[in-house]
């Protein structure tokens, strides 16, 4: 395709969700409270594993680096998505919208690879409980995360840099953020090459990792199966249906954007995001900490110390 002719985009225009004053106050209001209890939820967690000496374990180191992707993730739009409600323009600089992008599609990459690792934890600590701390050795965690975040930001940021987006037509995005299907539907130019690209990344860092962590809970409950007391099954279950509950949350949403994608952006899209960017976040941390009581019993003893040091001081 001739692009000379052209006159190059420095600029992008996010439709948001409304327009309406009211409607746009009540949503400030709701992702300003998911915002701050994603913080809170997140940051409490994080919290509550670096000082319960029970839970320095790999199971919850991973859990902190899920944590941590959660806190990140809503920092990535959510600020940008609150100054825009009352905002007229809604503009955002080509650099920004790009870096928005990169770091979007970089944290879910890494939750894919995370969530994978964490069930093979699970697989681990159910189907060879003996061999568990030979096996997921800390070398082994500080190694997998080595590898898991730096690779994960090669792999979406390198095509980017590549061969750079080129906007020279329309500048309005149908979203919230920029999303990256939303950016190809109005970029210029041959997309072939991120056509194949988001098969191959959507192929090893979504599809396999998905595999990966289906067989893991097949040989979880084959293995949870052979347990004859009863109690021993509910409590081996138990471990277990947190991450599970997480996994379906987010492969649900990922795989319904991305797999289910058709030939132009579809707007509903957009809302399916919000699921992602924004609610997933505030509830990972709700559904970890609900469902597991050392999280609970650790949150609790850490509440007791500082009320203690509050009336003694």
């Amino acid at each position: 395709m001739e692009l000379r002719n052209y006159t190059f985009i420095k600029h992008l225009v996010l439709i948001g969700f409304s327009e309406n004053f009211q409607t746009c106050v009540l949503l400030f209001i709701l992702f300003f409270v998911l915002y701050i209890l994603t913080i809170l939820g997140n940051g409490f967690l994080i919290v509550t594993v670096l000082l319960t000496p029970k839970l320095h374990t790999p199971m919850y180191y991973f859990l902190c680096n899920l944590s941590f992707k959660d806190l990140c993730c809503p920092l990535t739009t959510v600020p940008k998505l609150l100054l825009d409600l009352f905002s007229k323009n809604r503009r955002i600089s080509l650099i920004g919208c790009l870096t928005q992008m990169n770091m979007l599609v970089f944290l879910a990459e890494t939750e894919c690879v995370l969530l994978a690792v964490m069930a093979y934890d699970r697989y681990i600590a159910i189907c060879s409980p003996l061999r568990y701390t030979t096996i997921m050795s800390w070398r082994l965690c500080g190694s997998i995360t080595v590898i898991m975040w730096p690779g994960s930001f090669i792999v979406s940021t390198v095509p980017t840099m590549v061969r750079p987006l080129i906007f020279c037509r329309e500048n309005t995005l149908n979203h919230f953020a920029c999303e990256i299907l939303a950016l190809l539907e109005v970029a210029c130019g041959d997309l072939s090459f991120y056509r194949i690209i988001s098969v191959a990344v959507c192929f090893f860092t979504l599809i396999l990792p998905l595999i990966f962590i289906v067989v893991s809970y097949i040989c979880i409950i084959i293995s949870i199966m052979k347990i004859r007391s009863v109690n021993g099954r509910s409590k081996a279950f138990s471990t277990c249906a947190s991450h599970l509950t997480v996994v379906l949350i987010f492969f649900g949403t990922i795989m319904t954007m991305y797999m289910g994608q058709t030939k132009t952006f579809s707007t509903y899209l957009k809302y399916i995001a919000l699921i992602y960017a924004v609610f997933t976040p505030v509830l990972n941390p709700v559904i970890y900490s609900l469902r597991n009581n050392d999280v609970k019993e650790g949150f609790r003893k850490i509440l007791t110390r500082s009320s203690i040091s509050n009336t003694m001081s």
